[in-house]
C-alpha cells in the first residue's frame, strides 16, 4: 500500500540500503515499481495474482506466493516462455482465513510440483499471523506450531526450503516465531503493531504530514466555520484555514475532534473537515501567522502528534492513518540511507 502511505519510491532505496535480504509486497505492480529502483535486491510479492498480473510478476524478477494447482500450473508455463525461473512461496493458512490452503497435503504437493519443475524453484513455505499484536497469544501459538510441524515434513524431502510467519508484532513479541525469516511491515517505519507509542518498542516514527496556514482571520462570538456550521466562537479569537482536508487523507471523523501543532503548540481543529481545508481555532493570542508550518502528524518542538493517538478518535489503527494518505500529497524523502 505505497509502504503503508509513505511512498514506496522512497522507502523501497532505504529499505535495501539498511540491508533487507528481500523486500515483499502485495500486488505485482508495487513490485515493478520496486523494480525500477532496486534493480538487484530480491523481490516477493505475497498477494494474489490475476492472471494478467503473473508477467508483470515475472518480468520484475519477483518470487511468486502459491497455495492452488492450476495457478502453479499457469506461473509454470509463464515462466517456460519467459525463459525464467521463478520462486516460489507455498502459503498455507494456518488460521488467517484468507489466502492459502489450509489442506497440509496439498502444501507438500505444490512444493514438489514447484522442486521438480525447470522453471520453478521451491523457495519457502509460509503462513500469516491472524492475532499477533493481540495480548491473548495462543492462536499465534497454534499457527507456529502448525507451520513449525508441517516444516519439518517438508525439509526431510526439502532441506533447504525456508519457512517464514513473522509480521511487525509477531516479531516484537514471540522470537519463537521468528523461523529463518521476518517479515515486519509497519515497525520497518517506526509505527507501533500494538497501536500504542512506538517509544515502548524502541520505534522512531519516519513520517511527518505538514501543511501551512493560508489565512487567519479574526472571528466575533456566534461566527461559525466550515460546513454545518458545526463550530461556531465562543467568544472573541483568531481561526487559521489550512489548506489540507479530506482529500489528502484527513479523515472527516477528526472534525471538531483533530489537533494540529503550530508553532510548536497544540490547536484544536475546529469545524467540520473539508475536502481540501480545515479551520483551527488559535485562540485570541496566538502569534500564528500566514506561512507558518502545520504539522498533522509529527513533533514540533516538544510537541507531537502520533498517527496512533490520531487513530483513537476514528476507532482505527495506525496503518489505517498513513495509508490513507492520498496520492495528491506529495512525498519527499529527507536524509539518506537507514542513518
Amino acid at each position: 500500500a505505497d509502504a503503508y502511505g509513505h511512498g514506496a519510491l522512497h522507502c523501497v532505496g532505504a529499505v535495501a540500503e539498511a540491508g533487507a535480504d528481500r523486500i515483499a509486497f502485495a500486488t505485482a505492480s508495487e513490485a515493478v515499481l520496486a523494480r525500477s529502483v532496486a534493480p538487484d535486491v530480491p523481490l516477493l510479492v505475497l498477494g494474489a495474482l490475476a492472471p494478467g498480473e503473473i508477467e508483470m510478476a515475472i518480468s520484475a524478477g519477483a518470487d511468486v506466493s502459491a497455495w492452488e494447482p492450476g495457478f502453479l500450473a499457469t506461473l509454470a508455463d509463464q515462466a517456460a516462455a519467459a525463459g525464467l525461473v521463478v520462486g516460489v512461496h507455498v502459503k498455507y493458512d494456518t488460521g488467517m482465513g484468507r489466502l492459502g490452503t489450509t489442506d497440509p497435503e496439498l502444501v507438500l504437493e505444490l512444493a514438489r510440483t514447484a522442486e521438480a519443475h525447470p522453471n520453478l524453484r521451491l523457495a519457502a513455505i509460509w503462513t500469516h499471523f491472524a492475532t499477533a499484536d493481540e495480548p491473548d497469544r495462543s492462536f499465534l501459538g497454534q499457527q507456529s506450531v502448525r507451520l513449525a510441524e508441517l516444516g519439518e515434513r517438508a525439509r526431510r524431502e526439502f532441506p533447504e526450503v525456508k519457512l517464514h510467519a513473522a509480521n511487525s508484532a509477531a516479531m516484537i513479541a514471540d522470537p519463537s516465531s521468528h523461523f529463518d525469516m521476518v517479515r515486519p511491515g509497519v515497525a520497518i517505519y517506526g509505527m507501533d503493531p500494538f497501536g500504542n507509542d512506538p517509544a515502548d518498542h524502541n520505534l522512531r516514527p519516519v513520517l511527518s504530514l505538514h501543511s501551512w496556514v493560508a489565512a487567519v482571520r479574526d472571528f466575533e462570538p456566534g461566527q461559525s466555520a466550515g460546513y454545518g456550521r458545526t463550530w461556531r466562537a465562543e467568544s472573541p479569537t483568531r481561526v487559521a484555514t489550512v489548506p489540507v482536508g479530506y482529500g489528502d487523507g484527513v479523515r472527516r471523523g477528526l472534525s471538531n475532534r483533530g489537533e494540529v501543532l503550530i508553532g510548536g503548540d497544540r490547536y484544536p481543529i475546529s469545524g467540520t473537515v473539508s475536502m481540501d481545508n480545515i479551520t483551527v481555532d488559535l485562540g485570541p493570542d496566538s502569534g500564528a501567522k500566514v506561512g507558518d508550518e502545520v504539522t498533522l502528524i509529527g513533533a514540533q518542538g516538544d510537541e507531537a502528534i502520533l498517527a496512533e493517538q490520531i487513530a483513537v478518535p476514528l476507532g482505527t489503527i495506525n496503518y489505517e492513518v498513513t495509508c490513507g494518505i492520498s496520492p495528491r500529497v506529495p512525498r519527499v524523502g529527507t536524509g539518506s540511507g537507514p542513518n
